[in-house]
């Protein structure tokens, strides 16, 4: 080996930085340089306009998919400020779109991230071509880039007609290839977020094949029932028509629980958790809560009405599991995810506290309807005894 592949000394090491870094390693930024990469392009840039509307700045939020192969995304919120960011010096729209994690000042719970929560930094560094359009205070400005580097300053462009955010994208061929982003993968995530989000108003349109052109529109007032009700639609008869659900805030765990469950006469357990919006499929202390206060509901009313006798155990949380179908979500203000990415939820108080609302209202519902409660719980009790 020669002195000189020996040799290591600081001039050996490489740093990236801005830009360069996300293109070099864009499987780091955005998971993929394939079909989930793309789908992050869009979440880095949606989820700013998302939570335009959940502040209540904004009303709605459209996401079109271009013919020529870009992505439109739209909000009618006050637009993103022209004026220098504080402590950057660059206008707050360049600061958006060339600073990582820049965005609106986080607002715990009530802040959304369904991408990796980088920002639209990163979408416009592996883009050929990214345009913004501003509508703020009766003024129009657009600004252009590709690759991640201005082409224009943010460009006074006359009068407004309303005001909002429009940022336009085309992904960089070189590092996706031919990828495509699912029209249908877009619309499954669009619509779990308008689930967990009452006042989240979201349209999804496809314009790449005009022939095939196709919009879905996702707003569900009934929040987590709703998703419940969604879910069920394979699922076959329910044992009780109605969904159980509830919400309820707990300083314990400083955050909100929102729950929604029913069984139906299905073998599968479909149980969805989230916490802060994001998907714990790895599930955590809510979900671990969540299996905890159903069970001691359910043996509790069991023994109550001596449906279980003295000598019979407790029914185990995979009997009580079979054929229900819940959602449950906790938006906290210090959410401690474990894992690389970030799928299981550690938060320990939210545990106790999932746990406790989950049991007292359940309790309370299957007093209050006595027939719903002896098909739900004869059926559990019938299906232990035959193992």
């Amino acid at each position: 080996m020669s002195d000189e592949a020996i040799r290591y000394d600081a001039s050996h090491i490489q740093v990236l930085e801005g830009t360069e870094a996300v293109r070099k390693r864009p499987g780091m930024y955005v998971g993929s340089t394939g079909e989930r990469g793309l789908w992050h392009l869009v979440f880095e840039v949606a989820d700013r306009a998302v939570n335009e509307v959940l502040a209540g700045r904004a009303g709605c939020v459209d996401i079109t998919l271009t013919p020529d192969g870009g992505v439109r995304v739209t909000d009618d919120g006050p637009g993103v400020p022209i004026e220098d960011a504080r402590d950057v010096g660059d206008p707050g729209l360049v600061t958006l779109l060339t600073r990582m994690h820049a965005g609106a000042k986080p607002g715990g719970r009530h802040d959304v991230a369904f991408g990796y929560g980088m920002g639209p930094f990163v979408t416009n560094a592996l883009s050929s071509r990214l345009t913004a359009e501003v509508r703020r205070e009766g003024i129009r400005w657009v600004q252009e880039y590709s690759r991640g580097v201005a082409l224009t300053p943010p460009t006074h462009a006359g009068p407004a007609t309303g005001s909002g955010t429009t940022i336009a994208f085309w992904p960089d061929a070189d590092i996706f290839g031919t990828a495509e982003c699912s029209f249908d993968g877009l619309a499954e995530r669009f619509r779990e977020l308008a689930f967990l989000n009452r006042d989240l108003d979201i349209s999804l349109t496809d314009e790449r094949r005009p022939v095939e052109s196709r919009s879905v529109r996702f707003r569900f007032p009934g929040g987590a029932r709703d998703f419940v009700a969604f879910l069920d639609e394979q699922a076959g008869a329910p044992v009780h028509p109605h969904v159980i659900d509830f919400g309820r805030e707990d300083p314990r765990m400083a955050g909100t629980v929102e729950v929604a469950l029913r069984w139906t006469r299905s073998r599968e357990e479909r149980v969805r958790s989230f916490a802060n919006c994001r998907p714990t499929p790895g599930g955590g202390m809510h979900e671990a809560g969540f299996r905890d206060g159903v069970a001691a509901a359910v043996n509790a009313y069991a023994r109550e009405r001596r449906l279980l006798t003295a000598a019979d155990p407790d029914l185990s949380t995979d009997r009580i599991g079979e054929g229900l179908t819940a959602v449950v979500s906790v938006k906290l203000d210090h959410p401690e995810f474990e894992g690389a990415i970030r799928d299981r939820l550690g938060s320990v108080a939210a545990r106790a506290c999932v746990g406790q609302a989950v049991q007292e209202h359940l309790g309370s519902w299957l007093e209050g309807h006595p027939e719903q409660a002896a098909a739900v719980i004869d059926r559990i009790v019938r299906a232990a005894r035959r193992d």
